[in-house]
């Protein structure tokens, strides 16, 4: 599949409970050098990095640092409240769940991606989607401040279409800045910054030593490009909402994190209690929580959700991601206890792209099966 030629590199890893089963990089992390995609490559991996908000609410929850259940404003320095519904206090659970009713507006996609500072801008693309949406680095702003201008009535970017005309907890509606509060109120609680804590509590004992949340917490080396089409350069780039989206890591640290992950659902986790896994994977939506529901793709993650933990229609459990370059997969059966990591790092702009991709993924199902049923 990788022929077509519609991206230039990728990583792959199968797992189960026990480890990694296989792994590997495949093309190029950098076109014009011809520097191989290998397992150790590193990139950022989009929305995959919310599970990691998940595992660390669990985990700050069993410090005695927070509930699931409690009101969000109880820990935040600015109120937060749907404005169609100001008396009903949205609590960290359906941020969770994404029935939190706060929204993206079109200020979090403009405002959140930043250049990375010193890099060489010649031909490179700044605009994506039609949209000049990559910032200068000059223009960061912390991820109080962010939030605080999105979410706060007296932000300079506030808008009540952060906000669905629903009730919290009534609807699902998948939200990155819902996501980025509630690892904010991580950090909140436990006065301790979301990335370290993560990295004490999650990267430290797993061994993921290849991974960060920023680019000078990783070996820049090991970088790769990416890339709007094959031939068309992307600009280094970070998110001021850093949780929602910029883990970068590589596919043999994922593989870890993935068999830890099947670890905690079979009640043998290491990162969590048997409860908090519990709670990590339990089914918190039905129906009437959907205005529409995918029945039709067996590894989409919206059908229902766990604590920022997918579940298809299908059953298979995991999370999707996407950013400009980045597609990413990362699902397990519970039944088998195997799962499969997926990432590239040219963005899907067409059927072929997006064919090619499934392609990938369903020729790891058929290695899959042969491993099983070894």
């Amino acid at each position: 599949m990788y022929k077509e030629g519609q991206f230039n590199g990728f990583s792959v890893a199968i797992v189960n409970e026990k480890g990694t089963l296989y792994e590997k990089g495949i093309g190029f992390a950098n076109a014009a050098t011809k520097q191989n995609y290998t397992e150790n490559t590193i990139q950022n991996i989009a929305s995959i990095s919310k599970t990691f908000i998940g595992i660390a609410l669990l985990k700050a929850q069993e410090m005695g640092k927070l509930k699931l259940d409690d009101p969000i404003n109880k820990y935040l320095p600015f109120e937060v409240s749907n404005p169609y519904f100001p008396e009903m206090p949205i609590t960290i659970r359906q941020l969770t769940t994404h029935t939190s009713s706060i929204i993206d507006n079109e200020f979090y996609g403009q405002k959140d991606y930043h250049l990375k500072p010193g890099q060489d801008l010649k031909n490179v693309k700044l605009i994506f989607d039609g949209i000049e949406m990559f910032n200068h680095p000059d223009s960061i702003i912390s991820l109080k401040d962010f939030l605080e201008n999105l979410l706060s009535k007296n932000g300079k970017w506030y808008k009540k279409n952060s906000f669905l005309e629903r009730k919290p907890g009534e609807i699902y509606e998948y939200s990155n800045i819902g996501a980025t509060l509630a690892a904010y109120i991580i950090e909140q609680a436990t006065k301790e910054s979301f990335d370290k804590f993560t990295v004490n509590h999650i990267l430290k004992p797993l061994k993921m030593e290849a991974s960060g949340w920023r680019f000078e917490d990783t070996d820049f080396s090991k970088y790769s490009r990416l890339y709007l089409t094959p031939d068309t350069l992307l600009p280094y780039y970070s998110m001021i909402t850093y949780p929602d989206g910029n883990f970068i890591t590589s596919a043999n640290d994922m593989g870890k994190y993935l068999t830890e992950l099947i670890k905690g659902y079979a009640g043998k986790g290491t990162l969590l209690t048997k409860e908090s896994y519990s709670e990590f994977y339990k089914t918190q939506l039905n129906a009437k929580h959907f205005l529409e529901r995918d029945e039709q793709n067996p590894y989409n993650d919206s059908y229902n959700i766990g604590v920022f933990i997918g579940f298809s229609f299908a059953g298979n459990i995991g999370h999707t991601g996407g950013d400009p370059g980045v597609s990413s997969m990362m699902f397990f059966n519970p039944k088998t206890k195997i799962g499969r990591y997926l990432i590239i790092n040219t963005d899907i702009n067409n059927k072929k792209g997006n064919d090619e991709f499934y392609g990938i993924w369903d020729i790891l199902g058929k290695y899959e099966q042969k491993l099983k049923n070894q």
